[in-house]
């Protein structure tokens, strides 16, 4: 595992928790959007990195 795709999953890992935590506090949904597409790009693209 070369440190890109790590350093992508991480990423991916965290905003999704952002996207979880933002969803409990109400949020509007287009900043919940924007972080899910943004961690599902992210896991995507470390998962194909593998």
């Amino acid at each position: 595992m070369n440190n890109t795709a790590m350093i992508l999953i991480f990423v991916g890992l965290f905003l999704a928790g952002g996207v979880i935590s933002f969803w409990k506090q109400k949020q509007s949904k287009s900043v919940i959007l924007v972080l899910a597409i943004g961690s599902v790009m992210c896991l995507a693209s470390g998962l194909l990195r593998l």
